[in-house]
């Protein structure tokens, strides 16, 4: 199939990946409303178009923690990615360092941080959640910082995993044992390709991170119970004084929707937050994105930098993000796709199209650089 838009991609991830991968990747939380919301309210922000502006020359370069980057963009960290194609995350990492982007490893990825480091020439960042084991974190930790990960994005609205149906549905959660290995057996025998490329040769299969800590059970039911039993309720705002001793880089707080959250993270220190609900797969029913983002902005954009992630699904809607306050957004399910779809030049390829399109928006908003996007370019009701 031709792939000329993110939903394109999203098409044809569809009809490569097996259905549990694809709609692990693809859901939400219960009935999903937050998921539709996220992608429903961005679209419907109207953009105010202008003429006769002299756009002959854009700019979409930004600078983020002290990174110059060609786009102010990041891929978001998405737990088991790298089975969306061999080896993903590597290749992932490859692709965004071409587009001048960061790219965020997950610390439950597929691929472990030492493997991805070694596909990587420049540094990436990296995602940790609170987890019991403050060892293993400590470890992980010391692991980015020997890769020289740029900067730690901390993760805090999974103190424990919200309940995504669709995973039932298909056998990547609930019964487990032989029952659900056959059921996702049989459908990772329909996608041949998939099958042969990941299952097969993307070899070995050990959750990346995690692996040391599973002691040899290397299954995805493994895996998901360590997550359930080690991801810490108890989380507060004073261990971010544990992390601060562990991390001497800049430091992201992802997973902020209310403004008195996001200026405690300013108080105490932070250099950043992402004004995000995990992609509508935590808590349902919480507020989009586009509708969380500018008061936040407002109350903690001269303090920290501020970033969003949720429904992009267009370079119009990095624009539309950048408009609503955000000095940078992440891309999280747009990525996915595109590595399912291509690999690492399935990526190339979207992060080419994000560009292209914001190339159109900025022009026909009469902007030029990335600082002029503000408000005044969103038309009014």
């Amino acid at each position: 199939m031709i792939v000329a838009s993110v939903p394109d991609f999203r098409e044809a991830a569809r009809r490569r990946l097996p259905r549990f991968l694809f709609e692990y990747i693809d859901g939400g939380s219960y009935a999903e409303a937050t998921l539709r919301r996220n992608v429903d309210d961005l679209s419907r922000l109207a953009l105010r178009q202008r003429v006769l502006r002299d756009v002959s020359k854009l700019d979409l370069s930004t600078e983020l923690f002290g990174q110059k980057l060609s786009l102010p963009v990041a891929l978001a960290p998405i737990g088991l990615a790298g089975l969306n194609a061999r080896r993903g995350e590597c290749q992932a990492v490859r692709a965004a360092e071409k587009a001048g982007v960061p790219f965020t490893l997950s610390t439950v990825g597929a691929c472990p941080i030492g493997e991805v480091a070694g596909a990587a020439s420049k540094p990436f960042w990296f995602q940790l959640y609170m987890i019991r084991d403050r060892a293993f974190m400590r470890d992980l930790l010391a692991q980015a910082m020997e890769a020289n990960c740029s900067a730690l994005v901390f993760t805090v609205d999974m103190p424990v995993p919200g309940s995504r149906y669709r995973d039932y549905h298909t056998g990547l959660a609930g019964s487990g044992g032989l029952q659900g290995a056959l059921w996702r057996v049989a459908q990772a025998m329909v996608r041949p390709g998939w099958a042969w490329d990941v299952g097969l040769w993307g070899r070995p299969h050990t959750l990346g991170n995690v692996a040391p800590v599973l002691n040899g059970n290397t299954g995805i039911e493994d895996f998901f119970a360590w997550m359930r039993n080690n991801f810490d309720p108890s989380i507060n705002w004073r261990d971010l004084d544990f992390i601060r001793a562990e991390w001497k880089g800049p430091l992201i707080i992802k997973g902020i929707l209310d403004p008195e959250d996001a200026k405690e993270a300013a108080e105490l220190g932070a250099d950043g937050i992402v004004v995000s609900n995990h992609g509508g797969r935590q808590l349902d029913g919480v507020l989009s994105s586009t509708r969380a983002l500018p008061p936040i902005a407002e109350a903690v954009g001269d303090r920290l930098t501020v970033l969003a992630d949720g429904g992009i699904r267009s370079g119009l809607d990095v624009v539309r993000m950048l408009a609503l306050g955000a000095k940078g957004v992440l891309l999280g399910r747009a990525w996915a796709w595109a590595l399912a779809a291509g690999g690492e030049a399935g990526i190339t390829k979207l992060l080419q199209l994000i560009e292209a399109e914001m190339r159109v928006a900025m022009a026909l908003t009469g902007t030029t650089k990335i600082a002029e996007i503000d408000k005044t370019i969103l038309a009014g009701d």
